[in-house]
């Protein structure tokens, strides 16, 4: 295989809803490419994508697969993403290291939820679109009737390139509006027969031609002059103004396929070939210094690995970007995240479970490696003289989480070294133990997204594996002021303890000034500060402790003591056990001996103090809030808010986006936590959701008693 340079490296995503047809498009490239002999097929389960044993049970693609094509002397570099929203995190990936997006819709269903989040993303990261119709052949395609849907959507950048002549069973032939000619296929596909295009169809085709040269002319100043000139303009310079719309987002064109009959597909890649920008002509990437790193082929090398797959009889298959320079096989680099040495022993350009060495990456180009001793997704390898990192992808926060443990105990510690694998192949599953709820806990995108985590850990590792509901992250506060104190007195032979407390506790908000006097029982509390600590808890908001001790009642240096009391019983909240915050508390008084008091005896004496006021101190019980934002379309807007109000969800506002309805709530997180089940079921999987944490906010009366109940009975059992 020949050395390609920068400007001869292609990088594009291939994007779409689940069962769009990415794979099945996937085999036909490669199959015109010559790559492969023969197209494979997803229900013999035998294509170049979707190879991996998960995929094959399920019949979906789980992983992204990174696969290149030669074509017309230009290397392109393919990668087939997940169409499954579960499974985001490959399109992420993708969109950040490829400068070109090729979006499939089915030509059954039209632009679906998983092509709006696709386009989404690809506004994000100012990524170009090309829109490719596939499934022409279906009886279900309006192709007009899409192409009008896609306009109300995307406007007027959406621009044909094709149309069919007609669609359903009989599809075989399109007209070309950029070549001007008639395309149209043998009932085995591949290679087209180009003819004129007939009388019947010219005016159509001259119509959308028109538009076509308009829109590409608004790219370039030059190409203006010269359509308002002479209304036209060469197929050079369509080429030349549709490359610049591109690349600026100001055009996105629109071509069709049909996939599994191989109708299309080569007309697609001399387009991608001749017409999408290459890497030097778009904005370039930044370092983690800020720095722009240029994909140029005499710069210092470095390397950004964007992907981890785990093969059987191989074991990790490293991917990874040029972003600049060139590697050669046998190079030594040195790993900018982990400050280790590195030795590239071999490369190869990637074909999916198969690999093809060859000896040089340029910058720009993507690539992969096997057996490295310590390199993880995110790293990067550079050459001398260069220390580059990068942190430029970005994933979606989790949307479903499940408490996980193995069945068999013993296995746990084999459970956490196989999650923490598994995390390199798919950074969007998030494991965490969480101290607080006493749970192992991993965060992904969905249900089904979680079930194929279930799957792989028992087929592939071989652990039975539990899922559970996880504990909410409660917290407890208190409403009003209250006074107590606490007597700590131990004599046992010897020195023995003693620590007397008497404190204050009432609610703190931020800003508040620092009290002067209370109130209990008719007796006034006059206080003089002499110390303030302000403490950030680590599990959110705050507790101010204030010194008003006077007389020397108690020594300064058993303060730092009661503190750690005080902080101790906060950490395990009276109501619930969760933690405590945006409490003050007010230490004015106490006593202590002078041969028997301790530190310990005063941390005993605050912790016991500190539970008395608290109970006293009208506690409530907090709930984390999220802010929900819901894509869902505009049949299934009543049923969608008619389950979250179920939920205890506040509507915050709604809006129109590109041909969905966006619903905006404030929900509790213990209602989202079969949420992306509910949607999926409530709108057949047309609709997604997005969630972020907002606050902490009261838990309603009866919630809250009811889960004080729950945990009086799990005390008892403990």
């Amino acid at each position: 295989m020949k050395v390609y340079q920068t400007s001869e490296i292609k990088n594009i995503a291939l994007l779409g809803s689940a069962g769009s047809g990415k794979t099945t498009l996937a085999e036909s490239m490669l199959y015109e490419a010559g790559i492969i002999k023969r197209r494979g097929s997803i229900e013999a389960k035998n294509t170049v994508s979707d190879y991996f044993p998960v995929e094959q049970e399920y019949g979906y693609s789980v992983f992204s697969t990174v696969f290149h094509v030669e074509w017309n002397n230009k290397k392109l570099n393919i990668i087939d993403c997940p169409g499954s929203d579960d499974f985001v995190g490959g399109a992420i990936t993708a969109l950040n290291v490829t400068d070109q997006a090729v979006i499939l819709i089915n030509g059954q269903y039209g632009p679906e939820v998983g092509t709006q989040n696709n386009f989404r993303y690809t506004e994000k990261l100012k990524k170009p679109v090309i829109f490719l119709i596939n499934q022409l052949d279906s009886d279900k395609c309006d192709f007009d009737s899409l192409i009008s849907t896609m306009q109300d959507i995307y406007g007027p950048k959406c621009v044909q390139i094709q149309y069919p002549i007609a669609t359903g069973a009989g599809f075989n032939s399109l007209i070309d509006v950029l070549l001007m000619k008639k395309y149209s296929w043998k009932p085995e596909g591949g290679a087209p027969i180009i003819e004129d295009i007939p009388a019947e169809e010219m005016d159509k085709a001259m119509e959308l031609h028109k538009a076509l040269v308009e829109a590409a002319a608004e790219n370039d100043e030059g190409l203006m002059e010269k359509f308002f000139e002479e209304e036209t303009l060469t197929e050079d310079e369509l080429r030349e103004g549709i490359r610049k719309g591109l690349v600026t987002r100001s055009i996105f064109p629109v071509f069709c396929v049909c996939a599994g009959k191989d109708m299309g597909v080569r007309r697609l890649m001399e387009f991608l070939g001749n017409v999408v920008p290459f890497v030097s002509e778009m904005p370039k990437v930044h370092n983690t210094r800020g720095e722009e790193v240029a994909a140029e082929s005499d710069g210092p090398t470095s390397l950004y690995f964007f992907k981890t797959g785990v093969e059987p009889h191989i074991g990790e298959v490293s991917y990874f970007k040029v972003m600049s320079g060139k590697v050669k096989a046998g190079a030594d680099l040195a790993n900018a995240d982990r400050g280790s040495k590195e030795r590239i022993a071999q490369i190869f350009a990637c074909a999916g479970a198969n690999r093809i060495p060859v000896d040089e990456l340029c910058a720009g180009d993507i690539g992969c490696t096997v057996k490295l001793k310590d390199v993880k997704t995110g790293n990067a390898l550079n050459g001398k003289d260069c220390d580059w990192r990068y942190d430029f992808i970005k994933y979606p926060n989790a949307k479903y989480s499940r408490a996980i443990k193995a069945v068999n105990e013993q296995e746990m510690e084999k459970l956490m070294v196989a999650l923490t694998k598994m995390r390199q192949e798919d950074p969007t599953w998030v494991v965490e133990q969480s101290k607080e709820l006493r749970q192992t806990i991993v965060h992904g995108q969905g249900e089904f997204h979680l079930r194929t985590l279930k799957w792989r850990l028992e087929n592939n590792e071989k652990i039975q594996v539990k899922f559970d509901e996880p504990k909410i992250p409660y917290r407890e506060t208190i409403t009003k002021s209250a006074r107590a104190d606490y007597r700590h007195k131990k004599q046992s032979g010897g020195a023995g303890q003693f620590g007397e407390v008497h404190l204050i506790v009432e609610p703190y908000a931020e800003g508040m000034p620092d009290p002067t006097v209370f109130k209990f029982g008719g007796q006034e509390y006059r206080m003089n500060i002499k110390g303030r600590e302000e403490i950030d808890l680590e599990w959110g908001g705050k507790l101010v402790f204030l010194n008003s001790v006077v007389g020397g009642a108690i020594d300064t240096r058993f303060m730092p003591a009661i503190l750690k009391g005080i902080m101790e019983r906060m950490e395990r909240g009276p109501l619930t056990g969760s933690y405590a915050r945006d409490v003050r508390v007010i230490v004015y008084d106490g006593k202590m001996h002078p041969v028997d008091s301790n530190e310990l005896s005063f941390m005993l004496a605050a912790r016991n103090a500190f539970a008395a006021a608290f109970k006293d101190a009208g506690p409530k019980i907090l709930e984390p809030i999220y802010d929900l934002e819901v894509y869902v379309p505009a049949d299934f807007m009543g049923d969608v808010m008619s389950d979250l109000q179920g939920r205890r969800a506040l509507i915050m506002g709604m809006d129109s986006e590109a041909g969905y309805q966006k619903l905006q709530a404030k929900i509790p997180l213990k209602e989202l936590a079969n949420y992306s089940i509910a949607l999926s079921s409530i709108t057949g999987g047309r609709a997604s959701f997005t969630t972020k944490f907002a606050s902490y906010e009261l838990v309603p009366n009866d919630i809250q008693q009811q889960l004080i109940k729950e945990h009086e009975e799990e005390e008892k059992e403990d």
